[in-house]
């Protein structure tokens, strides 16, 4: 969750720095000494998403390794970088491909160079192994006890030089096997956009099914940093981009169909659930169990933090989240199909959708809260239903202990 938190600020500051907001079709059209400010907003935010890959490897290193300290941030700094240069070396040596082409440049004489600039072809993956590695790394040798005439490498400072000789082994096997990977993904990439309708739902269903295990993130950097690849244009500029959430800001028409879906869930179905829950639970618990159910609630449609809420069903009654995960199929599904398209940098709350309602990307806005307020209708009547009619022991209607 630690590079997850990022997305917000990185979010933020490139919206506002668009055109509509305080550019000069907004608030820079009147006051036009916010130009250069929406300029290098926009130019903040840029940094954070193009460096996304780079973000995960240290926020993922620093979130697995026990007891993580600076250390374990430098250790996956190093080993992204080693890794970032051998693959794309190797990529560049390669010859042309989809996967080579990405970091080829070529000079005014004609001859090819390494595009240092260019986004490693692994994307978000690349620096989630390198993160995964510094991390079990950082746990096996940061109390390494070195002899006396290297003790000065020993413990911890040994962690980044390890883990740098991991990253150029991680980067020859990433540069000699990612053609035939990323091909596969291309047309996977290609497959989703293709059956859009399908996809999306069951991309949603198993986003859901993964909540217990936490392996949803996971999933979603697969579709929201690495496939679809677009070539978008936002505010007169042109850049390349690579997964749903990166197209959708990078101003790509079509994009935000892997996002769209989540916000009737988050905002208003699960608003609805807690508080069917909260009116199932008996007379003498239901003001305790209403602040708790009412408080998540609110949390999930503000913030789309939906786990609080999630986590008071999904093991005590489990019926009611295989319902929850198809529900959230079907939003998905029907979202793409109706053509509504809307983003978010963290999750599908109303600070996000208030956020981006005004981008010229967005579309179906009205459709997707109408759908919203029938699919808080929906939950409540199917929870409330299911609670009474199987006695499900939610939050409140638990055995009274003896």
């Amino acid at each position: 969750m630690m590079p997850i938190a990022v997305l917000p600020a990185a979010g933020l500051l490139f919206r506002f720095g668009q055109n509509d907001l305080l550019g000069k079709d907004g608030l820079g059209g009147t006051l036009p000494w916010l130009l250069p400010v929406a300029e290098v907003m926009a130019a903040a935010g840029g940094a954070l998403f193009d460096n996304l890959p780079l973000l995960f490897a240290i926020g993922v290193a620093i979130g697995f390794a026990r007891k993580a300290d600076g250390s374990t941030a430098l250790a996956a700094l190093v080993g992204y970088l080693v890794f970032d240069r051998v693959s794309k070396t190797l990529f560049f040596d390669a010859g042309q491909g989809a996967v080579y082409d990405k970091v080829r440049v070529v000079l005014h004489d004609g001859t090819p160079a390494l595009n240092l600039g260019a986004q490693n072809p692994t994307g978000v993956l690349g620096g989630i192994v390198i993160g995964i590695t510094a991390a079990l790394l950082w746990q096996r040798f940061y109390r390494l006890k070195a002899p006396s005439w290297l003790a000065f490498f020993g413990g911890r400072r040994s962690v980044p030089i390890v883990t740098a000789i991991a990253a150029l082994l991680l980067g020859v096997v990433f540069g000699l096997l990612w053609r035939p990977i990323g091909d596969w993904l291309a047309q996977v990439g290609d497959w989703l956009s293709a059956h859009g309708t399908v996809g999306t739902g069951i991309y949603g269903v198993a986003n859901r099914l993964l909540i217990p295990m936490g392996l949803h993130h996971f999933l979603n950097t697969i579709v929201w940093f690495t496939l679809p690849e677009c070539r978008a244009g936002v505010d007169g500029a042109t850049r390349a981009a690579a997964g749903d959430l990166n197209c959708y800001f990078a101003g790509e028409q079509g994009a935000g169909i892997f996002m769209t879906g989540f916000f009737p869930v988050m905002m208003f179905g699960l608003l609805g659930a807690a508080i069917a829950m909260w009116r199932a639970a008996p007379p003498e618990r239901r003001q305790a169990v209403g602040g708790i159910m009412l408080s998540a609630g609110l949390t999930a449609f503000v913030t789309g933090i939906t786990e609080p809420l999630e986590f008071a069903f999904i093991f005590v009654a489990p019926v009611l989240f295989a319902v929850h995960a198809v529900l959230t199929g079907v939003s998905m599904a029907l979202m793409a199909e109706l053509g509504a398209r809307l983003g978010f940098t963290f999750s599908g709350g109303a600070i996000d959708l208030l956020l981006n309602a005004s981008k010229s990307n967005t579309h179906g806005l009205g459709t997707i809260i109408v759908f919203g307020l029938v699919y808080f209708v929906v939950y409540y009547a199917i929870f409330a239903t299911l609670i009474r009619w199987l006695n499900l022991p939610t939050p409140g209607r638990e055995p009274a202990e003896p």
